[in-house]
């Protein structure tokens, strides 16, 4: 299939620019990607792993899932291995980590989860803080200097109402962020598409959402965000545009 027929585009040129205006890929990179299982990371492995074969620069991919050890109710229901079946379609290896240490053991079980008294938000916190230090790891381990997640444009904008509510800052998530004095940079490739237009794409390549067995999916302030922000949307759709400008055009005079 061509990628014509799958990437739209407008779509295509927005990766690209996203790509550009960062200087994401640069020769010799070595890239980790960070698969999680959701659609949109598993459309960044294969968007990566097809520009390997037309890009004019020269790099290599190691695509890991850190396994936080969840299952479903069924012995067989391990999203692990639904990752790695969609995955193996593309020809793509995924390398398997198994988390340092589960949800479980980041906060006590006998914590009620109940996202009005923070609990919840507070494991969450301490889980993907976990996640992201592992991939550290990983990262040198692997000889890798650039780390690659499917953020996307709906995430920049939820992350910065998410700061402004609940941790009283201005900030968000960036397309590129360097790290220990520039040895690492974290890129994230879809900063400029929008949701659904990776839906969409995922749909024309047949990758489906894996399970996500967390209990607490579905009950973060991320998601209490993410639907204040669709019901905004479906009121005026230009306002997610405006905001989304709005983060890189700061005046900072007046502010406080």
């Amino acid at each position: 299939m061509r990628v014509e027929r799958i990437i739209p585009v407008q779509v295509n040129r927005r990766i690209g620019q996203a790509m550009q205006n960062y200087a994401m890929l640069s020769h010799g990179d070595c890239v980790l990607v960070a698969v999680s299982g959701g659609v949109d990371s598993l459309v960044l492995a294969w968007l990566l792993q097809m520009w390997l074969r037309k890009a004019p620069i020269s790099y290599s991919l190691r695509v890991v899932n850190i396994d936080m050890g969840f299952r479903g109710a069924e012995d067989d229901a391990n999203p692990v291995d639904e990752i790695s079946r969609q995955l193996h379609r593309f020809g793509i290896p995924l390398l398997v980590a198994p988390a340092g240490k589960t949800a479980a053991e980041l906060a006590p079980a006998s914590a009620a989860m109940d996202p009005g008294q923070g609990r919840s938000e507070q494991t969450c916190f301490l889980c993907a803080r976990q996640r992201r230090h592992q991939l550290f790891e990983l990262a040198r381990d692997y000889g890798c200097n650039k780390i690659a997640f499917g953020h996307h444009k709906d995430d920049l904008i939820e992350t910065l109402f998410l700061n402004m509510f609940y941790s009283g800052n201005l900030s968000t998530m960036v397309p590129k962020q360097k790290l220990f004095d520039g040895r690492l940079a974290l890129i994230r490739p879809l900063a400029y598409v929008e949701k659904h237009e990776i839906k969409a794409i995922a749909e024309k390549l047949g990758i489906v959402p894996v399970d996500n067995f967390c209990p607490l999916a579905g009950t973060t302030r991320r998601e209490h965000v993410r639907r204040l922000l669709q019901n905004m949307y479906a009121q005026d759709p230009a306002i997610k545009a405006s905001i989304f400008a709005a983060m890189a055009n700061v005046r900072e005079g007046y502010l406080l």
